[in-house]
């Protein structure tokens, strides 16, 4: 069934003051932001994966919390926990040698943050494993990726949508539809950084991605560290307006809600400097 929802990512911000909240503190943020948004997606478990392989899920209480303070037509859109998506370990020395993720793709521990989250099981959108960039060292090949993915994702449980978001720009690929598709997932699509324009994919795409009962297009912009420095990370203006491309954007969505796809719009503050005003941009415009 054709649904649209737009929404920010992430939500506490004490810059939305006057925009979305009526305070700038001592208030329940995400109560007054689903007021105005019918979806949000959830970062802040995504950093999960710390020291030596010290893993941090979700605690169920947060869970519990954030369900109790958004109405029952919401959504959450999740980003997985990293320590299910990176590879390897991060380390702050670059030249130092990788070592192996033992919870890469864990089915066991995808099933301990399922429970983690069981409080918002029916207020839950896409659950998006991003994979961060994956040079030959850290895995030898697309075929590879997707070999490996499609073999977990298939053995998860088939009642909850999953998406997949990657940051290799020569694996989106017509093999990468194919392989979203035979896995049951769905495409989450990023506009920003160094990753092709998902204007330019749709419009090479156009067909195979009317056949996903879902997508997601995260919009990030190219320089997060330039909109911090320009806004002082005070998220309340416009600063870098990109009229076309939301023009492009609207287009997008449109045509796939008139296919029938269920269409999340995921805005960061990074994209034009304040997620809120570029959402209200977005709905003028749809």
């Amino acid at each position: 069934m054709a649904e649209l929802r737009i929404g920010t990512c992430s939500w506490k911000y004490p810059s939305w003051r006057g925009l979305v909240y009526s305070a700038a503190q001592g208030i329940n943020y995400l109560q007054e932001y689903a007021a105005h948004f019918n979806t949000v997606e959830v970062d802040q478990w995504f950093w999960s994966l710390f020291g030596d392989g010290d893993v941090r899920l979700p605690d169920p209480d947060d869970a519990r919390a954030y369900r109790a303070s958004v109405p029952d037509d919401f959504r959450f859109s999740i980003k997985v926990p990293d320590s299910i998506t990176l590879t390897h370990l991060r380390s702050r020395n670059k030249a130092a040698p990788l070592i192996s993720n033992p919870h890469f793709l864990s089915p066991t521990l995808f099933a301990s943050f399922l429970a983690a989250i069981a409080p918002l099981r029916d207020a839950l959108g896409p659950l998006m494993f991003q994979f961060e960039y994956l040079n030959r060292q850290k895995m030898p090949s697309q075929e590879a990726f997707q070999q490996v993915t499609h073999a977990f994702i298939r053995g998860l449980p088939r009642d909850y949508t999953y998406g997949v978001e990657i940051r290799n720009p020569n694996y989106l690929n017509d093999a990468f539809l194919d392989f979203l598709a035979g896995c049951g997932a769905v495409p989450v699509l990023l506009q920003g950084y160094y990753m092709p324009s998902v204007v330019a994919l749709y419009e090479r795409w156009r067909t195979r991605l009317s056949r996903f009962d879902t997508v997601v297009l995260r919009l990030h912009g190219p320089d997060r560290q330039g909109m911090e420095e320009r806004s002082g990370n005070q998220w309340d203006r416009i600063i870098a307006p990109k009229d076309d491309e939301l023009v492009a954007v609207a287009g997008i969505a449109r045509e796939l809600l008139a296919g029938g796809a269920r269409v999340y719009i995921n805005v960061n503050n990074h994209y034009e400097g304040s997620a809120p005003l570029t959402i209200a941009r977005l709905q003028r415009l749809l």
